[in-house]
This record gives C-alpha cells, sequence and structure tokens, in this order.
C-alpha cells in the first residue's frame, strides 16, 4: 500500500469525484424515453352497455394476466401509467397494476386514450413531462397498431387484445418522438 501525503491525497480524490461526475452528466445527457403500449384484453359484447363500458371477457382477464406475467419477467418497471376511460382498457391496466405491484391509485386516467385513430395518443404523447422516462398506456385498436407502425421498427399487422408492445426512443424530449426501435412484443398467443 503507499502512503500518500495530504496533498496527493486531495488531488486523488479530486480526480475521481470528477471522473464520476463526468460520467454521470455523460449518462444524463444521453437520456432515452420508452414507451410501453398496452391494448385492452378481450372485452364482452353480451351486455346492452355504451361501448366505454364493456367488460372483459373470461378469455381477456386470463390473457391480461399471462402477459403482465411475462412482462413482470422483463424487469422493465414504468414510472408512471395512463389509461383510457373506457371500462376494458382500465380493467386491463388494473390487472397489469396487480401484477406489476403498482398501486391502483397510480393510473391516471386520460379521455384523449379513448381513441381509434390514433391522433389523440400521439399529440397526448408529444406532451408528456420531459421528467418522465418510462411510460406505459393502455388504450385501444386501431389506434395502438397505427402507433407502434409509425413509431417502431417492427411492422405489426394488428396488436392483438391484451398485445404489450415496448418501444425505444433516443431523444431528451417526448415532443421530439419519431423513429423509435421497438425492444420487444409481448401477445397472449405466443404464451399459450
Amino acid at each position: 500500500m503507499t502512503n500518500l501525503n495530504d496533498k496527493e491525497g486531495k488531488i486523488l480524490v479530486k480526480t475521481e469525484l470528477y471522473n464520476i461526475l463526468s460520467i454521470k452528466n455523460a449518462f444524463n445527457r444521453i437520456i432515452m424515453k420508452t414507451l410501453i403500449l398496452t391494448r385492452h384484453a378481450k372485452s364482452s359484447w353480451e351486455y346492452d352497455v355504451s361501448d366505454k363500458e364493456r367488460p372483459l371477457k373470461k378469455r381477456g382477464v386470463n390473457d391480461a394476466k399471462l402477459v403482465s406475467s411475462a412482462f413482470k419477467e422483463r424487469l422493465l418497471s414504468p414510472e408512471t401509467v395512463f389509461s383510457s376511460p373506457a371500462n376494458r382498457a382500465l380493467s386491463t391496466c388494473k390487472i397489469f397494476m396487480n401484477t406489476l405491484n403498482i398501486p391502483e391509485t397510480d393510473i391516471e386516467i386520460i379521455p384523449d386514450l379513448y381513441d381509434f385513430g390514433g391522433e389523440q395518443v400521439i399529440r397526448f404523447l408529444k406532451k408528456l413531462d420531459e421528467d418522465y422516462k418510462n411510460v406505459m398506456i393502455f388504450g385501444h385498436n386501431h389506434a395502438f397498431t397505427s402507433i407502434c407502425n409509425i413509431f417502431g421498427d417492427k411492422f405489426i399487422d394488428n396488436l392483438p387484445t391484451s398485445g404489450l408492445v415496448v418501444i425505444d426512443f433516443n431523444v431528451n424530449s417526448w415532443s421530439d418522438i419519431k423513429n423509435g426501435t421497438t425492444r420487444f412484443m409481448i401477445f397472449p398467443r405466443d404464451l399459450k
């Protein structure tokens, strides 16, 4: 072990601190945004209720549990969770929150996610708070299939019910999202 005099020790500590801060600053400059899209689970048409109030079928509940369990194994935890106000989307979201051990009180219901074309969802995404790095949203087709194909780099013919897609963006601002990279997809049919 080398003995350092007080002056040499202070220089070494300052140099090490500078190196650590440089690495931290470099890491903070490379901020990646991650979008986790989940289409609502299979819903029922058996009840005489409005479209927004349609409940999940038993198959939908089972598929949502399968996909949420597979997603949990990927160790990707969302910082914030947004859901369409539709019963089928919110019910799917709650199944995921239960599996991921996230309190249901953390779910933010967003009327703009009750969108079937995608324009409202894209506007919502581009206005997200810059502090969010990992965002999970629950919503509907054809909006979610379109968004996966607009922003991801893997074509999806149809995002199935309970289907989940993760897209990464090398941007600092949600308003700048354009061409992302599809990190992975989880579909119920692949888990059965």
